[in-house]
């Protein structure tokens, strides 16, 4: 029986990577930075899917830190790498966040190589492909990389950075464990437990009326459920060793859009979200006193489109409608007791 190593356990991605697992019929051993969560974990998955409970493991293992490292990793045969450092505080410089981010997924890749994994697949974002660059028409592909000579904000530097180590550790390596890394846009769906992921934060803030007029930007979304399925599809698959893969629903949607799809499948449910967008001169004003509207300064008056025609035609992967997806967050967070 196939043993997968899930690194983030408790992470609105990988929590979800390890119910796909499970369903799956693999035998799973997943990271935690604090072992108290282990029972909520398992309260989870156990509410989500029937299995064995000998089938899933929780260890103790943190990315700022060796030790575990290399017990979390024994005996595996691959590893879906999707826990990264977050800062619940701005960083008063890019390290803060580049370092751990660099480091951890290092770290990883060490164990995997000394534990002769055979493939690690990397949890990387759009932010490592889209971001730093001129306005464009065409979608970005995985061609792309994040130009991190330009004036971005630290997270994606620090995906960046990441992706870029890990590649290189591979390559200098040769003998080691086969990499490929899924680029996830924003990603949305329901949730597994009552956790607040940051990704959820625009569409919870929209049902809290905390969001007042709509940021003028477009950009992509998926369903977590697709994400963790593209991660299974990475991690098995022959074609998928060396690659990346953007993962999109469809294409890009304003903002205000979003606030739109609320409104019509939820109805008096999402009263408080804003139907106007803000003018791009006024959310660049706002953005001098609003730290929330100035990280997204790069963004403001465009479109950040991707494809996923590349996941689609090596691997079969297809996401479900976006519109399914914004619904189905809301109603997941209204359930859970956020966004009300």
């Amino acid at each position: 029986m196939t043993q997968v190593l899930v690194t983030g356990g408790t992470g609105f991605i990988g929590s979800w990577c390890v119910l796909t697992l499970l369903d799956a019929g693999h035998t799973v051993r997943t990271t935690v930075r604090d072992l108290r969560r282990e029972p909520a974990l398992g309260s989870w998955l156990h509410a989500a899917t029937p299995f064995d409970d000998d089938r899933l493991t929780v260890v103790r293992a943190d990315l700022e830190h060796p030790d575990g490292w290399d017990a979390a990793v024994a005996d595996c045969d691959f590893v879906l790498h999707v826990a990264s450092p977050t800062l619940r505080h701005t960083p008063a410089n890019d390290d803060e966040l580049v370092v751990p981010a660099r480091e951890g997924v290092l770290r990883v890749l060490r164990a995997a190589r000394d534990a002769r994994v055979r493939r690690v697949v990397l949890a990387s974002a759009f932010g490592a492909i889209g971001i730093g660059h001129p306005p464009r028409s065409t979608p970005f592909t995985e061609e792309d990389w994040t130009n991190v000579d330009s004036d971005i904000p630290p997270y994606q530097r620090s995906k960046t950075l990441a992706e870029r180590a890990a590649w290189q550790f591979v390559q200098d390596e040769g003998g080691g464990p086969e990499l490929a890394a899924v680029h996830p846009v924003g990603v949305l769906g329901p949730l597994l437990g009552p956790v607040d992921p940051p990704s959820l934060r625009l569409v919870r803030r929209m049902l809290e009326g905390q969001v007042p007029a709509c940021p003028p930007f477009g950009m992509g979304f998926v369903d977590v459920r697709d994400v963790a399925d593209l991660h299974l599809r990475a991690m098995t698959d022959p074609a998928a060793a060396g690659e990346r893969f953007l993962a999109i629903a469809g294409h890009s949607l304003r903002v205000v859009d979003i606030a739109h799809i609320l409104h019509d499948r939820l109805g008096e449910r999402a009263a408080k979200a804003p139907t106007r967008e803000l003018p791009v001169w006024l959310a660049r004003t706002l953005g001098i006193a609003n730290p929330e509207l100035r990280l997204l300064r790069h963004q403001l008056g465009r479109d950040l489109n991707a494809t996923s025609a590349k996941a689609e035609k090596l691997l079969g992967w297809r996401a479900r409608p976006i519109e399914d997806t914004i619904a189905q967050t809301a109603e997941s967070l209204l359930t859970h007791g956020i966004g009300k």
